[in-house]
């Protein structure tokens, strides 16, 4: 039977254990914390008075993000009637269809069904087949990682979103489960999007998830399941009384949804953030709530003005002291707070570190120059809508992220799948640094670890690419350091010349200290390959920065798949090596440089590097520059992911 009561209100403590010093921006947080108190007053006057206070409000917004403050509606109705949107940005953050060529007049590359059978990945997640994008509400419950996903189980392209299902012991192997919430209800009738899941201290579950009404508005909704005792949760719940809340005055019912994990406030409520926008400033707004039902808008944790829709928004602490990952309702001194969220306008996920105010409900990053949506992405390449859950179980926070198709739509019908998801990656805050995140593949995904081989201190002369033999090269695991010579470093002129991965050239172009990496998918005659690299810049001051690129642009002889070149600058510290890791497996490549620091996922689409023709190189592409390397490199066996069934 159905728990009718599922959740009440619980109190919750956590309390973590600290190297990082804050990086504060006291003068400027003061001033906004003055100006907010005098702002606010009349500002609830003036919204409890009028329901347009709030659309004032927003064109103040622009002006000043950072004190934001919204009164919630009086009372939950039915959102008004729109009309249903076409395929496009409009429609939200669960239609993500292939628009890369959209009005390019590309001829299509003639595949064959092994070419296209090629690009299956074997240890990455995917449904069995049809389309998926976002990740959702991942959480470990009674042994079990569970991991729900936007879905359309009916077709390979966006549409009749519903949420899949799948769970593992390990986070690399799979069963695939029945579907677990559908659209159903006049409140999800046009898309069960994206949402999350909070554990309850007594163990039982509230998943928020945003709808898509009968009227294609943007709702958010409460599930939970019938049976909290079953450790495979088959079956889910709808609240009878959903929406729990709708978007409020001033805000459009089509910029309003995802709403984040539930942490615990010092004033014993939960507490939500929401994605959405104020004109052109993306915002995240905040919710309390004591039961999950009843909720009441508290204001804008941030925003930052120019950066559009915020979708998927993500908000936990990370530890600046130790190696574990924080429980997602910590806080203290010994804690930074990210806020991540995906830019709806560009497709790219941005994160920045900051401090977290836990009485006002307010944000403030570190640096104001690399805020949310105009510093650092979490992943320079194909990679979108990325969600974190908190492993209880080993203490760890985990992210998962979708990676999206860059072929033609008509390809994935043809091969009747589209996308895949990222190997899930720890996440921690690089306290070496004390700027940026550190995202690393699971430590599980090693099981899968077969024959390695070792290549130790190869010299890789100016201008010259060096094969290494392997027995095959479709599915590895490859971890590299680099080294330069000294000499080289020493005597390279000064430049005032501006590096950028994605103008520059690409790995074609050549410089005095690079670029210089592996050729990952690539044929004997270098028709087809995908450069992983770094390129070393010297200032004007004598000072080198380091950058880490991907360049598919010769990745496949096709036409009509997208080949950027990614990339961005990557830290490198005082006696540190220049290292990389690198997951290959079939049309994903994923890159993780200096431990993590920056991070560049591909999709590849090869015609002829594929199956045994498929090869790795080194190459060094610098005009002054030896390049020593080492490398131990593994083959990749295949995950297992399959159908549940009870005999397991």
């Amino acid at each position: 039977m159905a728990d009718t009561s599922p959740l009440l209100p619980f109190s919750h403590s956590v309390d973590p254990g600290s190297t990082c010093s804050s990086i504060r921006w006291r003068s400027r947080k003061v001033l906004l914390l003055v100006f907010s108190g005098l702002f606010l007053v009349p500002l609830i006057v003036s919204i409890a008075s009028n329901d347009n206070g709030f659309k004032q409000h927003v064109q103040y917004l622009q002006e000043d993000d950072q004190n934001v403050s919204l009164s919630p509606p009086k009372e939950t109705t039915r959102p008004q009637m729109l009309r249903p949107g076409s395929r496009g940005v409009s429609a939200g953050v669960s239609e993500k269809a292939n628009v890369n060529l959209k009005g390019a007049q590309v001829k299509g590359y003639p595949r064959n069904d092994s070419i296209l059978s090629w690009q299956r990945t074997s240890f990455h997640f995917q449904p069995e087949k049809n389309w998926m994008n976002d990740p959702n509400g991942p959480l470990y419950y009674k042994g079990w990682y569970h991991f729900f996903y936007q879905h359309n189980p009916h077709a390979a392209v966006w549409g009749d979103i519903v949420w899949g299902h799948a769970v593992s012991r390990d986070l690399i192997n799979w069963f695939h489960l029945p579907l677990a919430i559908v659209a159903d209800e006049w409140f999800d009738i046009n898309g069960v999007w994206t949402g999350s899941a909070t554990i309850l201290p007594n163990g039982k579950i509230a998943m928020l998830y945003t709808g898509s009404t009968n009227e294609s508005v943007q709702v958010q909704n409460l599930a939970y399941p019938a049976d909290h005792n079953d450790p495979l949760l088959l079956k889910w719940v709808k609240y009878s009384g959903n929406p729990v809340f709708v978007s409020p005055p001033g805000i459009d019912p089509n910029d309003f949804r995802d709403p984040t994990t539930a942490w615990y406030t010092s004033e014993g409520k939960w507490r939500i953030t929401i994605g959405s926008k104020a004109n052109d400033t993306g915002i995240a707004l905040v919710y309390d709530t004591e039961d999950f039902i009843n909720f009441k808008l508290s204001g804008v944790l941030h925003g930052v003005p120019g950066t559009g829709m915020w979708e998927c928004v993500d908000f936990y602490p990370v530890s600046k002291t130790g190696q574990n990952g924080l429980d997602t309702s910590a806080n203290g001194p010994h804690v930074k707070h990210v806020v991540k969220t995906s830019l709806d306008d560009v497709r790219k996920d941005y994160y920045a570190l900051g401090t977290y105010d836990d009485k006002t409900g307010k944000w403030y990053p570190d640096n104001p120059e690399i805020d949310v949506g105009i510093g650092i992405m979490l992943d320079y390449g194909m990679f979108y809508a990325s969600k974190t859950f908190y492993d209880q179980d080993k203490g760890r926070r985990v992210l998962w992220g979708w990676v999206a198709e860059s072929d033609t739509e008509a390809d994935d019908v043809r091969k009747g799948w589209a996308s895949l998801q990222g190997i899930p990656r720890t996440v921690l805050l690089d306290t070496k640094t004390c700027s940026n995140l550190l995202q690393w593949p699971v430590e599980e995904v090693e099981r899968l670890r077969l024959k390695g081989k070792e290549f130790n201190n190869i010299e890789v002369k100016a201008g010259s690419v060096m094969p290494l033999e392997l027995d095959g090269a479709t599915q590895l695991d490859i971890a590299a350091e680099f080294e330069l010579d000294k000499k080289a470093l020493d005597s390279t002129a000064e430049s005032n010349v501006d590096f950028s991965c994605s103008t520059s050239g690409g790995a074609a172009q050549r410089g005095a200290l690079g670029p210089f990496g592996l050729l990952v998918l690539a044929d004997d005659s270098l028709a087809e390959h995908t450069s992983v690299y770094f390129y070393v810049a010297k200032g004007n001051n004598g000072t080198h920065k380091t950058f880490f690129c991907t360049d598919q642009s010769r990745s496949s002889v096709a036409n009509d798949v997208k080949k950027e070149i990614y990339g961005s600058y990557v830290p490198v510290l005082e006696g540190e090596k220049l290292s990389v890791r690198i997951l290959v497996d079939h049309s994903i490549v994923e890159s993780f440089a200096q431990g993590g620091r920056t991070v560049i996922t591909s999709r590849v689409y090869p015609t002829r590097a594929i199956y045994g023709a498929a090869r790795l190189f080194l190459f060094n592409n610098a005009i002054e520059a030896t390049v020593t390397s080492s490398l131990k490199i593994w083959q990749m066996n295949s995950a297992f992911i399959r159908p549940y069934s009870n005999e397991q």
